[in-house]
């Protein structure tokens, strides 16, 4: 079966959460159950940007492959090609990571 391909439309952003640590840095391992879902992730696909008022493109900041940070409840959680990933929109993004 081909591989979805999967873009999104105006000032949205698909992007795939990165596992959080399964230790802590004093060595304990935390169990699944513990684990909370990482707010960061990379960006998978990119829409074209928002319009303003009078109708004229604002292109997106990101580019597929930025490492970024989100908000805990940020985005819509999907899954495409098996595969689970969050489509956001520009704004619910906090920051990229350099």
């Amino acid at each position: 079966m081909a591989k979805t391909t999967f873009r999104p439309l105006h000032d949205r952003v698909v992007v795939k959460r990165i596992d959080a640590e399964e230790k802590t840095k004093g060595g304990i391992i935390i169990p699944d159950s513990a684990k909370e879902k990482p707010s960061q992730g990379q960006v998978v696909a990119v829409g074209p940007g928002g319009r303003d008022e009078a109708g004229k493109l604002i292109p997106i900041d990101l580019k597929v492959g930025n490492t970024v940070l989100f908000g805990k409840w940020s985005g819509t959680e999907v899954k495409l090609d098996g595969e689970e990933l969050l489509i956001m929109k520009e704004s619910d993004i906090m920051g990229v990571l350099v």
